[in-house]
């Protein structure tokens, strides 16, 4: 397959017409073989883990020179160290090769290496069974660029979120069956390793098959020359990333939810034995809930954000994350005492436990929300020359995150601190990176506003949206109805605006932090102050040289009326400066709402009209500056509002 654009017909979506589920891309092989190579190499992963550490930790005897108590931790280790050690090599070749090819050498790797593991099981060889540790962690290493970088290549940029979420879940779902089959299989006692070593090998040779379904990507830069010094190439990596501070502090969000994930996730069999007294199938269960919670999140995403990249999922993600790792601390400290190990039955007769189960599949729930559109924003937003190099360095943020994970839980533990306590540090610990975060690169939190905005109290009808540019310079004017037109206009938008307001509007404590974080421009008449109007105009210029996004309400002032006040000549003095495309627009349905100036608004209005209510947002043709005219302009809008107000 090529990398050309999508049909305009596919590409379609946010003009109002409906599309199809995000399952489809599972009928067409510029997704489905991808996909399933994937979900068969993160199945294979668990399968040998899960049972490696099985038989080590219940059939030690048979393993020479192994302790059962470190087995777990220095498996998780092994497996690690190669996304530290070759990231950095594996992104330059995500970037020079095709990724079709580079697919189907993984998984003929993967092949020989669980040759190797399959000859580890059956001869009870721990040597040998690390060494396919640390090999199945170089074909992870390989294959994590390769993923990431491929979507952006076959998937437009409205199918992105869908496509996200279908990998994260599927990769999810295929941990869980992996982690199940693998402890199925190692608990056969007499014929366990024989029958891993089978599972093993005939999962990588159906992927392999699979594979072969790929469709061809072109590599994005052919003559890149290979720097093999993983030191070099990991700081150059990671100064790449560095480039643009949004994508650099996204991979950092993304690797946080690692740091926490692993935590969670490393607790899981010591959260069922001490604090649950539950025996290692509830462990199962636990994960099974995790897995099913970070799925549904993910698949929920592309509805969430109407197939946009809502990066206003996030903060929203953070949230729940946190919210329900701190209700999980206190529902671990009100179960019933328990003589025995509970069995599986057992464990979910007790009501209390639901509680625990719903905080789990919540906080991943939640997990999904907040790292498919941080995904997707990186795939976006990154060069394609470089951008498997941008995931490289992800993996390595990835890698050192989860390894101070496991230093933290290691030293609270020794420290006294229980399970549940290490969850709440989490919880806690979650809020101050968010918070540092979102202080960092406001248009996170400003997004969550605005989403939270529109899916609150409305329900919004899209018309041509689509016309709003992916990139470039426009001018955006539009009608005035209400105190949240900036706010509508900004939830619809797939990118940063910087919007003209009155200077009057920053005075407020709220509405002033949040425009002047959203980079708002204070204008003010010429007889109130003249220097604050030419630094306005000063502004505009600049931001429009810089392809930038600019908003104006050229009535100046909301209605009284619900119908439109003449429109001044601001929006022709700033494309008489920096000539760029005019693009208008119309509200419609907000005239009323309790965020109107109509007379008849009370307080119980919002009950009336504002939940729910509906409203539309028209985009028109854009127009060439030297076209353009307020009186024109006027016109235009009033034509795309129509006779609602």
């Amino acid at each position: 397959m090529s990398d050309r654009p999508l049909p305009a017909t596919r590409r379609a979506g946010r003009s109002g017409t409906p599309h199809e589920s995000q399952f489809r891309l599972l009928r067409e092989r510029r997704f489905a073989p991808f996909f399933w190579t994937q979900f068969l190499g993160a199945m294979n992963d668990n399968v040998f883990k899960i049972g490696f550490t099985s038989l080590v930790t219940y059939q030690a005897a048979r393993f020479s020179g192994v302790d059962a108590k470190t087995a777990a931790f220095l498996i998780s280790a092994v497996f690690i160290l190669p996304f530290v050690l070759f990231s950095a090599t594996s992104g330059q070749f995500a970037d020079k090769y095709d990724k079709a090819m580079l697919t189907r050498f993984v998984k003929t790797f993967e092949v020989g290496v669980m040759l190797v593991g399959g000859t580890g099981f059956l001869l009870h060889s721990a040597p040998l069974l690390y060494l396919c540790t640390f090999l199945m962690g170089v074909h992870s290493t390989l294959f994590g660029p390769v993923k990431y970088a491929y979507l952006p290549q076959h998937l437009s940029k409205e199918e992105l979120v869908g496509g996200n979420g279908m990998v994260e879940m599927g990769t999810f779902v295929a941990i869980l069956l992996g982690t199940i089959l693998g402890g199925a299989a190692a608990g056969f006692v007499e014929h366990g390793a024989i029958v891993l070593a089978a599972c093993c090998v005939a999962i990588a040779l159906i992927g392999r098959g699979v594979s072969g379904f790929v469709p061809p990507s072109a590599a994005p830069q052919p003559d890149l020359a290979i720097n093999w010094n993983p030191v070099s190439e990991t700081w150059r990596n990671l100064k790449l990333a560095r480039e643009n501070r949004t994508v650099f502090l996204s991979l950092l969000g993304i690797s946080w939810l690692w740091f926490v994930g692993a935590t969670f996730l490393s607790s899981f069999f010591s959260f069922a034995k001490n604090v649950l007294s539950a025996d290692p199938d509830v462990v199962t269960v636990l994960l099974g809930t995790f897995s099913i919670g970070i799925g549904i999140g993910s698949l929920l995403c592309e509805r969430l954000s109407k197939r946009r990249i809502e990066i206003g999922l996030v903060p929203l993600g953070s949230i729940g994350m946190s919210l329900f790792a701190i209700d999980l601390y206190f529902a671990s400290h009100r179960l019933p005492p328990a003589v025995h190990l509970l069995t599986v039955g057992e464990f979910i007769a007790i009501p209390s436990h639901w509680r625990v189960l719903a905080d789990l599949f919540l906080l991943a729930m939640f997990g999904g929300f907040y790292s498919v559109p941080l995904y997707a924003l990186i795939q976006s937003r990154s060069q394609p020359s470089h951008r498997a190099r941008i995931i490289a360095a992800n993996n390595i943020l990835n890698s050192l995150f989860m390894i101070v994970s496991a230093l933290m839980a290691v030293g609270l533990t020794a420290a006294g601190v229980s399970i549940p306590g290490i969850f709440l540090v989490t919880a806690l610990l979650n809020i101050v990176v968010a918070t540092y975060i979102y202080s960092l690169v406001p248009e996170f939190l400003l997004r969550f506003i605005a989403w939270l905005l529109v899916h609150t109290f409305y329900r919004i009808r899209l018309v041509h949206a689509e016309r709003i540019p992916q990139e470039g310079a426009a001018v955006l004017v539009c009608n005035h109805v209400s105190y949240v037109d900036a706010a509508v206009i900004m939830a619809e938008s797939p990118r940063p605006i910087r919007f003209v307001m009155d200077y009057r509007i920053f005075r407020s404590p709220f509405a002033g932090w949040l425009f002047r974080q959203a980079k708002a421009i204070p204008i003010a008449p010429a007889h109130e102050n003249a220097d604050m109007l030419a630094r306005a105009y000063d502004t505009c210029a600049q931001a429009l040289a810089e392809g930038e996004l600019v908003c104006i309400f050229p009535e100046g002032k909301l209605t009284t009326t619900g119908e439109l006040n003449p429109f001044r000549h601001g929006v022709t003095e700033i494309i008489r400066r920096t000539p760029a495309p005019v693009l208008p627009m119309a509200l419609c349905g907000l005239w009323g709402s309790v965020f109107s100036r109509h007379e008849d608004v009370y307080l119980p209005r919002p009950l009336q009209k504002g939940m729910m209510s509906r409203l539309t947002l028209a985009v028109g043709e854009p127009l060439d500056p030297a076209t353009v005219t307020p009186e024109g302009l006027q016109r235009i809008v009033t034509e795309l509002r129509g006779a609602r107000k």
